[in-house]
Parts: C-alpha cells; sequence; structure tokens
C-alpha cells in the first residue's frame, strides 16, 4: 500500500497542481509549473532515486518530443508572421465596411478564427490574437457577448482540431503511425460538416441587441495576402511533404509577402540594436514559444515517470477491460483521451501518454490506424474543450473581460457556447454507434 502511494505521488501532486492553475486562471506556464512540481515531488519520495532519474529521461528521450518541439517552434514563427501582419484586423474592418449585420459578423468572426486557427494550428494563439479584436466589434454592433465568445472559442478549436500543423493532430497522427495527408483528408469529414452547422447555428443567433458605437479600423489590402502562408502550409503537408519542411516553405512565404508588399521591413523581422541583443518578430515567435517547449519537457518527463510506475498501463487495462467490441473500444478510445485531456488539462499529452495502448487496441479490433487518430482527437479534443477548468474555457473568458471589462463572462459561459466540440462530441458518438466513417485497418505499418 505505502509502495502504491509512492508510485501515485507525483500523478497526485500534479493533480492538485493543475487545479490550482485552472482555478487561478493560469497560462501554459502553470502547466508547466504542475508538471515540474510533480517530478520534484516524485524524486522526493521514489524509493530508487537512479530508477527513477532514469525513468524521467527516458521520457525526454521519446522521439515523437524533438518532432512535437520543433514543429511547435517553427508554428509559432508562422502563426506570429501572420498575426504581426495586420491581416485579422483587415478582414474584420472589412466586415464593417461592408455594413454587415451582427449576426452576419458573429458567423463570419467564427469563420475567421476558423482560418487563423488554420493558419496557426493553435486555439490558444486565436483566443488571444481575436478576442481583443471581434469580441468588443461584436458586442458593439448588438451581439449577445456569450454567442460572440462562443463563435470565437468554436473557430478556435476547428484549426486546432484539423490544421496540420496543430499539436493534437500531430499527436493524433504520428502516435497512429498514420499518414498525415490521410488523417487531414478523413478528419475533414467530421469537422467541415460541423464548422458549417456553427456556421448557420451562429448565423441565427447573432442577432442581438441594436448596435451601439463602432470602433474605428482601417482596411488594408496586402495583409490579407498573408493568408498564402497557411495555403502553403497545407498545400504542402497535403501533399505529404516532410511537417519541417512544409513550415520552413510557410515562413519563407510570409517573410516574401511581408517585405515585398511593405508590410514588414527587415528590421522588423530581424533587428541587432547591440548590447548583446537580438529582436524582431522571428526570435521574439521563438522565444515566445518557448512556455510551450518548457511544458512538453516537463511533460515528457513526467510521462516517462507515469510509464515506469505501470500508470500507463493500468489505464490501458481500463481502456482493454472497456474495450469488449468494435464500438466499446471506440467510445474506450474517445473517453479516455478526453478524461486524459481534462485531467492534464492538456489534450496532446494525453495523446502521446495514451497513444501506444490506442494503437494497440486499434490494432486487436482491426480499427484504421486513422479512424483511431480521429477518435482521439475529434472526440478526446472536445471532450477536453468542455471542461470549465482548462485553458480552452478559462483563456477566452479572461480575454473577454480584460477586453469589455463591464461585461462578465464565466468560463462555464464559454462552455455552455462553444458550440463546435459540443457538436462534434455528439457526432463521434453517432459515427461509433452507427460505424459511420470506421473502416478496417487495411495499410502496413
Amino acid at each position: 500500500m505505502i509502495t502504491t502511494i509512492r508510485k501515485s505521488i507525483p500523478l497526485i501532486a500534479a493533480a492538485i497542481m493543475i487545479a490550482v492553475a485552472a482555478f487561478n486562471t493560469s497560462n501554459v506556464s502553470g502547466y508547466t509549473l504542475a508538471f515540474f512540481i510533480a517530478i520534484i515531488a516524485g524524486a522526493i519520495t521514489a524509493e530508487n532515486r537512479k530508477e527513477y532519474a532514469e525513468a524521467v529521461m527516458t521520457g525526454l528521450s521519446d522521439n515523437m518530443f524533438g518532432t512535437v518541439s520543433v514543429a511547435i517552434i517553427l508554428a509559432s514563427v508562422a502563426g506570429s508572421l501572420v498575426s504581426k501582419s495586420g491581416m485579422i484586423e483587415s478582414l474584420s474592418s472589412l466586415l464593417l465596411k461592408l455594413d454587415v449585420s451582427a449576426s452576419l459578423f458573429t458567423a463570419m468572426s467564427f469563420v475567421l478564427c476558423c482560418v487563423l486557427s488554420m493558419s496557426t494550428g493553435t486555439s490558444v494563439g486565436t483566443y488571444v490574437i481575436t478576442v481583443p479584436v471581434f469580441f468588443p466589434v461584436g458586442v458593439q454592433m448588438g451581439t449577445d457577448p456569450v454567442i460572440m465568445i462562443g463563435a470565437i472559442a468554436s473557430g478556435g478549436l476547428f484549426g486546432d482540431n484539423l490544421a496540420p500543423i496543430s499539436d493534437t493532430t500531430i499527436a493524433s497522427s504520428s502516435t497512429q503511425y498514420a499518414d498525415m495527408a490521410e488523417v487531414v483528408r478523413t478528419r475533414s469529414r467530421y469537422s467541415v460538416p460541423i464548422a458549417l452547422l456553427c456556421f448557420i447555428i451562429f448565423l441565427f443567433l447573432g442577432n442581438g441587441s441594436e448596435p451601439v458605437v463602432i470602433m474605428d479600423t482601417e482596411f488594408e489590402f496586402f495583409p490579407i495576402l498573408m493568408l498564402l502562408v497557411p495555403f502553403t502550409v497545407i498545400i504542402l503537408c497535403l501533399k505529404r511533404s516532410n511537417l519541417i519542411t512544409s513550415l520552413s516553405a510557410g515562413i519563407i512565404v510570409g517573410v516574401a509577402i511581408g517585405l515585398i508588399c511593405g508590410i514588414f521591413k527587415p528590421s522588423d523581422l530581424i533587428r541587432y540594436p547591440g548590447n548583446f541583443n537580438v529582436e524582431g518578430i522571428i526570435i521574439e515567435a521563438i522565444e515566445g514559444s518557448a512556455s510551450t517547449v518548457f511544458m512538453l519537457i516537463g511533460a515528457f518527463m513526467f510521462l516517462g515517470i507515469l510509464n515506469a510506475t505501470d500508470v500507463i498501463n493500468r489505464i490501458a487495462e481500463g481502456m482493454a477491460f472497456a474495450a469488449k467490441g468494435r464500438r466499446s473500444a471506440e467510445f474506450a478510445i474517445m473517453v479516455a483521451i478526453g478524461l486524459g485531456g481534462m485531467l492534464t488539462g492538456v489534450c496532446t499529452v494525453s495523446m502521446i501518454a495514451l497513444g501506444p495502448v490506442v494503437h494497440a487496441i486499434g490494432e486487436s479490433y482491426n480499427i484504421k490506424n486513422t479512424r483511431c487518430a480521429n477518435l482521439m482527437d475529434c472526440g478526446g479534443l472536445s471532450l477536453t474543450a468542455l471542461a470549465p477548468w482548462t485553458v480552452h474555457a478559462i483563456l477566452p473568458a479572461s480575454l473577454a473581460m480584460i477586453a469589455m471589462p463591464e461585461i462578465e463572462i464565466s468560463p462555464l459561459d464559454v462552455v455552455l457556447h462553444n458550440l463546435y466540440p459540443l457538436l462534434m462530441t455528439a457526432l463521434i458518438l453517432l459515427s461509433i454507434i452507427s460505424g459511420w466513417g470506421s473502416e478496417k485497418r487495411t495499410e502496413v505499418e
């Protein structure tokens, strides 16, 4: 019993600190702190500290750590080029110039958030960039605040779920040894119809009170051309180019467009002011991704501990016990990834930890690896987003109240109006029950 408790110390410490981070509306650094405190707590109470240290370093030796970390850094640079170009502001301004209704603005805000999240592969980045712009404009046009924040949150989840450069897409496809292009193609069967349904619902719900004073914004054409950055990355990924190559090409396209069109000066991208400093959009983006990379370092070390203490094996046993047939196996995959995401607050961690188990269950029940990846990402990510203590609820609510302090938006408000994960959860459950989209594993791995 004492040994069992000792082995559980890192998991208990992580759960407590994650709860503290969520309660205090922390950013990603709070989760990084949670993982490192869990590692320290485990080191103090470990029976064999040498084996414990080896387990920690084994987690970092996972090949996926390097792949995901480099991809996140490059995706951060590409996303920074897009956001710093003024593309979102220009698109928002264009809608205002066209004198669109509040309902159409709400629906189009959802679409633009979908575009940005597909561009950057991150829902968190989309929230940070778009909430300060779209939320005040939508509310001032007369849209109900909870509907407006729901539209933004839904658009952010779309790209997080589907984009080839999303960490969840990378984790779900890589752990299942599935071809990235095939994963994106098959996942679009779920994501695109749900996005279209969200657009229609937000178009219907967007009408609210009479509009108030609209903020002045300036429309510029050239920033719109930065849409070629995500298109480049997506097209190359779909043509099965290496992810690192695709992201690098997107960055090159963004830099070229920015310089040729006068959006950026060379000094905006890179400059050396002296005193041993380097500044500019590129290095700021790289440094800005550090908190996420630090979180991954802590997460992978934490996973090494979980593997060494049989926590993953116990979860695997639970999944195997629940999987009595094809439908129950698919349901177990979805729920396990979702619960893991809720526990850690980061669905990518859950995918990486349980990925090998999911792959084994997929093989046992002849479930195609792309199907397993989609159950993990569409189902698991959606369940994670529906927990009010995760970043998908806390961050949009916090940013909305910063943008308009006079309006109260709670994380639960975000969850109840974040239509994308709500509808996606229902669709995946229906697909499991009906068998729609459930192909047999035919490819050679």
